[in-house]
């Protein structure tokens, strides 16, 4: 018979708001991450400082904002009106106290909670901030959210403003570090959005004249535009639309008050609503959405008073009203697009013409593609998404409500081993595995009919279920998990022409990775450690000392389940697969994956010399 636990008022405790940040962090800034990922924990804790700044520029102060990043810490000084100097303490120490609860001082804020930099804080082993107002200035210092010192200077000849300084708490955010790409795509959203402000990053100025304009033209190859940009501008709204020639998808850039929605919500269903109602009535024909919206590459930002969010993160807005008096938020864009939209396209008949003809080729590509598509998604349904082809996560059987979408990852893998190691090692309720059999066709120069009769394809497709744009992606992360030989490598690039041919958005939006697994395991009876290099290996033996047992893994499958736990738990190392922006995706296909040319036999040569002088240095 099994002791009974006892219930009594000493397992009653309550944890003041440091506590609870630092053991639930995933409540306030999302997934933790090691900074391979542009939406992982430490890229929070620099957004949520920012967006005060931000919300000073709003409110018509501080035109500059410097930001400096030199290994792990983080600085944030802006010009605006600097926190109260009475308050400075209480603002990023104590919960639901800023001054966005007032609305005469904030009105249409990013950060409305009033967490933010109490969770920078919290989850910080040193955080400093510093506020100069009225030729007075006040600063604190704290550590893990404990107050640590405190000054007010009565006089100074500092400039205004409240400068932020922050080293995140690497017992939370194992072995993270930085990536400048990531942190100025952050920065240039910002700026986007906020047309006359100047963000300066480690030294590099950054600036937008024609906001959302910018933002599409940055992240695009002008010569794969079906037609110039058009970009519209209203009270608190703003969208900017063009179509791809090449791409088959759908891409948006949302957002609100600010905020990067990477996850859509009310206003861009709204949007996508809008777009192909505006364009039935302008040409008047009844067409399918898909066939409007084939290939379009847009953005949208609105401003929202007291917006809802769905996660502390703010990825997707739940909101349904605009605030005040205005009307919702479908009523509010459709009324926009529709007068504003309509009125462009009769002013440039180009460019309605262009649409026009894009939207009359979608519909013929679809139907041609429709017996194709109905017998796909009927192979789809037959294999199942639940069979051996993919081992899904529980997040999608409803199984458990604590693991959020951002944690999802899906491990495309080759050979039944390596596909059992993971299988068996994963974390059940947010990671599953898409098993390959053999190498995939190499679909470079193929039409999106391919996806379809290929079965590998048309699965993996359907178990990512983006075939009509990523507001359906079932996995936040997708991981090629492939062996690193020859063979592996060529799994890669095939899985990443894939994905460049005919899901260009999946990369663009930084959720393809590349997962590194250990070279070597070097160990003695009482420490092992797993090495991803020939250095890191050769500091293992170092430190071992003596002769250490040396195992050099061949492949995925020669790593038992105990051991890859490991590589793909709390300690996963990724690598992102990021775009070339100096390159067009078709530019990149042709060089890489078209028929053999001098200049890729050149490319070759020069950089296996310059791998090999790397290895003959390391020796």
């Amino acid at each position: 018979m099994t002791q009974e636990t006892k219930y009594t008022e000493d397992n009653i405790r309550s944890l003041d708001w440091k506590e609870h940040i630092r053991m639930r962090p995933g409540m306030y800034i999302g997934k933790l991450g090691d900074g391979s990922s542009p939406d992982d924990g430490i890229y929070i804790l620099v957004k949520e400082v920012l967006d005060n700044s931000i919300d000073e520029f709003v409110m018509g102060t501080g035109k500059t904002i410097e930001v400096s990043i030199q290994g792990n810490k983080v600085i944030v000084r802006d010009y605006g009106r600097g926190i109260p100097l009475g308050k400075v303490v209480d603002v990023v120490s104590k919960m639901n106290t800023g001054g966005k609860y007032d609305s005469r001082a904030f009105k249409k804020s990013v950060g409305l909670n009033g967490v933010g930099t109490k969770a920078v804080n919290a989850l910080s082993t040193f955080f400093r901030v510093e506020s100069t107002r009225d030729g007075k200035s006040a600063s604190a210092e704290f550590e893990k959210g404990n107050l640590t010192n405190q000054e007010l200077l009565e006089e100074t000849s500092r400039r205004r403003g409240t400068k932020v300084t922050f080293i995140a708490d690497e017992v939370i955010f194992k072995n993270y570090k930085y990536r400048p790409e990531y942190v100025i795509r952050l920065l240039k959203n910002y700026v986007y959005l906020n047309p006359g402000l100047t963000i300066v990053f480690n030294g590099e100025k950054y600036y937008s004249e024609n906001g959302l304009k910018d933002l599409l033209e940055d992240n695009n190859n002008q010569d794969d535009m079906l037609y110039p940009i058009i970009h519209l501008k209203g009270d608190d709204i703003e969208v900017a639309i063009t179509h791809s020639k090449t791409q088959y998808s759908e891409e948006y850039h949302s957002f609100v008050n600010g905020q990067h929605t990477t996850q859509g919500g009310t206003h861009q269903a709204a949007f996508r609503e809008a777009i192909v109602k505006t364009v039935r009535e302008f040409y008047g024909k009844n067409f399918e959405a898909s066939d409007v919206r084939k290939s379009i590459i847009s953005a949208i930002s609105i401003k929202v008073m007291e917006p809802v969010f769905e996660s502390q993160t703010k990825t997707k807005l739940g909101s349904t009203d605009m605030g005040g008096d205005l009307p919702t938020v479908r009523t509010y864009i459709n009324d926009f697009v529709k007068t504003k939209l309509d009125n462009y396209l009769h002013k440039n008949t180009d460019i309605a013409e262009a649409l026009q003809r894009k939207i009359l080729q979608a519909e013929k590509e679809r139907k041609e593609l429709s017996g194709i598509r109905k017998l796909a998604k009927d192979r789809a349904k037959k294999a199942s998404l639940h069979n051996k082809k993919l081992r899904d996560c529980r997040i999608h059987f409803g199984d458990t409500k604590k693991e959020s979408y951002l944690d999802t990852t899906l491990f495309i893998t080759e050979g039944d081993s390596a596909s059992g190691s993971i299988t068996k090692s994963r974390n059940v309720n947010t990671q599953a595995v898409f098993s390959l059999k053999g190498k995939p066709l190499n679909s470079y120069g193929l039409t999106k009919k391919i996806v379809y009769e290929n079965e590998e394809f048309n699965l993996l497709q359907s178990a990512l279920n983006i075939e009509d744009g990523l507001e359906g992606l079932r996995y936040n992360n997708i991981v090629i998990a492939t062996d690193a030989d020859v063979d592996g490598m060529h799994i890669r690039l095939l899985l990443i022409t894939f994905f460049l041919q005919f899901f260009p958005e999946v990369i663009k939006e930084g959720h393809l990775y590349i997962l590194e697994t250990p070279l070597f395991r070097v160990r003695n009876k009482k420490e092992t450690y797993y090495c991803y290099s020939e250095k890191e290996k050769q500091e293992a033996i170092q430190k071992l000392r003596g002769k250490p047992e040396i195992t050099r893994f061949k492949g995925l499958g020669e790593i038992s389940p105990n051991e890859f736990v490991h590589f793909i738990g709390d300690d996963i190392r990724l690598d992102p697969v990021m775009l070339d922006k100096e390159m067009s995706i078709d530019q990149m296909l042709q060089f890489y994956m078209g028929k053999n040319t001098p200049d890729r036999q050149k490319f070759i040569i020069e950089n296996l010399k310059v791998e090999q002088d790397l290895i003959e240095t390391e020796e």
